[in-house]
């Protein structure tokens, strides 16, 4: 938890924002696993971290700008809670260490609701994603879930965007805790990391890692040798010599700001010569994308130029013809790169993902894309200071989308198929940091975490 007083600034930030009307701020309840007591890991909503800090579940915030009340409902623990948990600090003394002195039994929150729109009074709230959001909203707001969204406010989501958006002093030394100990996790894999080892043994001492300083996974663990397949997850396979494996780890820290880091490396002691030319082209645009990145600048051109770079690499293994730019202004790359360059990394590490992406990486004159691997770009609108942004260039091979692209002969103008052939088992390659844009470029967050082909092999002697 931060100080009181930086609760207190940001919620009269978004009063002065919104001017009027009630903020309805739904926090997260516990969730059964298998039956209602075995529970997974709470995490509560970000947006409610962000401006009431309280981590404990069944707790709803108001904000009634137009009666100057703040209020947190709750319910303090039972002497039949107290058996199994023991002792804990009372909800009205965690709110007044956010600047919150009115605390009501969470069964007074539909009372206060119900009076204010007798009254006509505007009820802000933030579209849900949780199940619980929705059966709330509708007993209390008559909401249907079909609805949900789309009454949600949009005043509030951009105010809360434009507050999340640029990260402060304070949130930038949380971010760089998870940072550090997302390398930690990295470093472990690109050292550990030996033939006959299964995904998931080595994801799972990754995880300790997080666990053992403070937090956890900000996501779940990405480790696989199918570097191709950009969202699978750690299978109890056995990885062999002679393949890549990709890690796509993060640490969450105790206060929930998230760490997003990417590296692929031999499962060998070195990279056979193919797979370290392959690895050199996503480092180069990586890096490139990197020094582009700076006030002022659209994303959506940084994630152009990180393409640009891509398909020139491509064209230097013969599988490309013709002008790079081009042929990006034709799409050639997302035979390749299928994703976006990067996103916004906060208390989420896809941050504010559920208040929409064309409000989060967009703006009203910069449409989100909708062509393949354009609509996948969830960041595009221009760099900001205080902005913290992953760069995470690729690439990857998919055999299905080969065949897919050959069998209608797409793009043949720049695609030699022939050529093409050879790659379609080579599976992928995905190289990721973490950037704060300062006011005249951006630093790389946390302590250096090799990514050279030279410095990567040096750690796996």
């Amino acid at each position: 938890m931060f100080s009181k007083s930086t609760y207190l600034k940001r919620r009269q930030v978004l009063q002065s924002k919104l001017g009027s009307g009630l903020v309805l701020l739904l926090g997260n309840e516990e969730s059964g696993m298998n039956y209602r007591d075995n529970v997974y890991s709470f995490r509560q909503d970000s947006t409610f971290l962000y401006y009431f800090g309280i981590d404990h579940p069944s707790l709803t915030a108001v904000i009634d700008m137009d009666n100057n009340r703040e209020i947190i409902f709750g319910d303090e623990l039972t002497i039949d809670d107290i058996v199994w948990t023991g002792p804990k600090e009372p909800l009205a003394e965690k709110a007044g260490k956010v600047g919150v002195t009115e605390v009501k039994p969470a069964s007074a929150i539909a009372g206060l609701l119900k009076d204010a729109l007798s009254r006509g009074q505007a009820i802000h709230f933030l579209p849900p994603y949780r199940g619980e959001h929705y059966l709330k909203l509708q007993e209390w707001l008559h909401v249907s879930p079909a609805e949900a969204a789309q009454k949600a406010s949009v005043s509030l989501i951009k105010a809360v965007v434009s507050m999340r958006s640029n990260k402060t002093e304070e949130e930038v030394v949380e971010l760089e805790k998870a940072v550090n100990t997302s390398i930690d996790m990295h470093l472990a894999f690109m050292r550990e990391t030996r033939a006959g080892m299964t995904e998931k043994a080595i994801a799972g001492k990754l995880q300790s890692i997080a666990i053992g300083q403070g937090g956890d996974i900000s996501y779940p663990i990405i480790l696989t040798v199918n570097g191709e397949i950009l969202h699978t997850h750690a299978r109890d396979l056995a990885i062999r010599d002679g393949q890549m494996a990709l890690c796509d780890a993060g640490a969450e820290t105790a206060m929930h700001y998230c760490g997003d880091l990417t590296r692929t490396i031999p499962v060998g002691k070195t990279f056979t010569t193919l797979q370290r030319e392959m690895y050199e082209i996503v480092l180069h645009a990586q890096e490139t994308a990197i020094a582009a990145c700076k006030p002022g600048v659209l994303f959506k051109d940084i994630h152009t130029l990180a393409c640009t770079q891509l398909v020139d690499g491509m064209k230097q293994m013969g599988v490309v013809k013709g002008d790079p730019a081009e042929a990006v202004a034709h799409d050639v790359h997302t035979l390749f790169f299928q994703c976006g360059l990067g996103h916004m990394m906060g208390l989420d590490v896809h941050d504010m993902e559920n208040l929409g992406e064309q409000y989060v990486g967009y703006t009203e004159d910069l449409q989100k894309g909708t062509a393949f691997g354009w609509k996948s770009l969830r960041l595009g609108r221009a760099l900001e200071p205080g902005f913290v942004v992953t760069v995470e260039p690729g690439l990857y091979l998919i055999p299905t989308l080969i065949d897919r692209w050959k069998a209608e002969n797409k793009l043949a103008q720049f695609i030699d198929y022939n050529r093409l052939e050879s790659f379609r088992d080579f599976t992928g390659i995905r190289i990721e940091d973490n950037l704060l844009i300062t006011e005249s470029g951006n630093r790389v967050l946390g302590k250096e975490l090799v990514k050279s082909v030279a410095d990567v092999e040096g750690l796996r002697g």
